[in-house]
């Protein structure tokens, strides 16, 4: 079933989450694990990460370094199928525009259409860790924007192979991700918001957000969208803290602002243990005014340790 649809049949705010492919060479008995400890919130999708190949210098014996290319986290579409065979739940993919062409993204999205899995998470993805910027891939996507349009034309029967007769229409169901707070690279919000609705008018279903401390950020980014005459589903993203750390690393990362109480509670907080109680009471009280105004779902981002995400959920759900 496609998220729109979930949203749509729901009675109130539904809960979903997203995880990590394993490592490399890992089993996906972790990503299990992680799911069955929430399933008694009934989730009704769960998003897969999708993850670019990275470079890494290989050094050989006679001293010449060689320039390899990796894919640390493969999976995203293999888990996809595990899970929605495994528990019989929709999951939701993200794809990227780093490191792909337009044929490999069109060979996924068949793959994913084969494996009747009809929702995708349109992301253009980060700059690789040794590029100052986000670099394109030749023959690839250079915006999430790009990614939209090639999704919607794929379900309109439109292949990138012009002699393709007889085709079949895939039936996408394409979320998109928007910032309360700004995309970092956006010069204002109103940019930012241009190029979102960009991406609606060319035919995202519904809006997932970056995460955020402050639900008032995300109730003003909910009018400042309505009134730009977006009116998708607009789903608020979550992730608890879980480390003293975080209060100065996710800002510098995300581009977002941790409100001045919440720094000073963690602050307090001797070590990593009570930091993490002060996420799961702050991140609670979050869920429970966003639950209160009706949002339509309710997204954590996991990082593949759901055991924050389940307190929360224990405690408003």
């Amino acid at each position: 079933m496609k998220v729109t649809d979930h949203i749509k049949n729901a009675k109130k705010t539904l809960f979903s989450f997203e995880i990590l492919p394993p490592l490399k060479g890992k089993s996906i008995e972790s990503i299990y694990e992680g799911i069955d400890n929430l399933l008694e919130f009934d989730p009704k999708f769960i998003d897969v990460t999708y993850h670019r190949q990275e470079y890494v210098y290989k050094k050989h014996a006679n001293g010449l370094l060689e320039k390899v290319s990796v894919r640390k986290r493969p999976g995203t579409v293999g888990i996809c199928a595990a899970i929605k065979n495994k528990y019989n739940i929709d999951t939701v993919p993200h794809l990227i525009c780093g490191g792909f062409t337009r044929d490999e993204t069109e060979n996924a999205l068949i793959d994913l259409h084969f494996l009747g899995i009809h929702n995708v998470l349109l992301l253009r993805g980060d700059a690789i860790k040794t590029e100052k910027d986000f670099v394109p891939n030749p023959n690839g996507h250079n915006y999430a924007l790009d990614l939209v349009k090639q999704v919607v034309n794929m379900n309109a029967g439109v292949y990138m192979d012009d002699d393709l007769v007889d085709v079949a229409h895939t039936n996408f169901c394409a979320g998109v991700a928007g910032y309360p707070e700004k995309h970092f690279e956006a010069p204002n919000f109103e940019s930012d918001l241009k190029y979102l609705k960009a991406k609606v008018d060319a035919g995202a279903d519904y809006i997932v957000t970056q995460l955020f401390f402050d639900n008032s950020k995300y109730f003003a980014f909910v009018d400042k969208c309505r009134a730009a005459g977006i009116n998708v589903p607009i789903i608020p993203g979550l992730k608890p803290l879980t480390t003293k750390s975080q209060v100065k690393v996710l800002p510098s990362i995300f581009n977002i602002d941790i409100p001045f109480d919440l720094t000073e509670a963690i602050n307090k907080c001797k070590d990593d243990k009570e930091a993490k109680i002060v996420g799961v009471e702050w991140g609670a009280a979050q869920a429970a005014e966003l639950i209160k105004h009706n949002v339509p779902c309710l997204h954590f981002y996991t990082m593949g340790k759901g055991e924050s995400t389940h307190n929360i959920a224990k405690l408003v759900y």
